[in-house]
């Protein structure tokens, strides 16, 4: 029963703290998780503990599994990069983006440790991909982290900005923008 409602009050507060920020009560949170205040302070001591649970629950979100090696590197990096910009500019990537960035100044430290347990695990496994592929001769050796870093630049940048303006996507399908991203890393990296 304690681990059911703590995870009940997890998902309300994620819930409540996308659609109103760090500002949301307590009050709230366990009126829309359907429990006491008292189960919520039993479980996170303070709204900053619960806030950090939730922000390292939403950061590690944007973590998109990667084929180690893949037998064909421009398919794996399509299907990853098809699935990391479904994660981050969906609709919850980008409440989410709203919801932790303006906070981070409040919990720097914190800010710090879910860099590095998901953007941070994600440029190593990216660059270990990169690294690999480099190694084999498919694409020209340079610094894997930085390759990564750029990659993952190139599936986010002016697209999440567009979208925190509330700017609709161009008209062009997920799937071709993400082959073009990629086609262009690719031409970048040739050997």
């Amino acid at each position: 029963m304690a681990v059911a409602n703590r995870e009940r009050v997890l998902r309300a507060a994620t819930r409540t703290f996308l659609a109103r920020g760090y500002r949301s009560s307590v009050d709230d949170i366990a009126r829309s998780a359907g429990v006491a205040k008292q189960t919520v302070y039993h479980h996170f001591p303070s709204k900053d503990a619960l806030f950090r649970a939730v922000a390292q629950d939403l950061a590690a979100s944007v973590l998109v599994e990667l084929d180690a090696a893949p037998r064909d590197l421009r398919a794996g990096l399509l299907r990853f990069a098809a699935a990391y910009r479904e994660r981050v500019l969906g609709p919850q990537g980008i409440a989410t983006f709203r919801t932790l960035v303006p906070e981070m100044a409040r919990f720097p430290a914190r800010a710090r440790a879910m860099y590095a347990g998901s953007a941070g695990v994600l440029v190593e496994r990216l660059a270990q991909v990169l690294s690999g592929a480099m190694e084999a001769g498919r694409l020209r050796r340079d610094d894997p982290e930085y390759a990564a870093e750029l990659l993952l630049g190139m599936l986010v940048g002016m697209d999440r900005v567009k979208r925190l303006f509330g700017i609709s996507p161009s008209g062009e399908s997920e799937a071709r923008r993400a082959a073009r991203i990629v086609d262009s890393f690719l031409r970048a990296f040739e050997p």
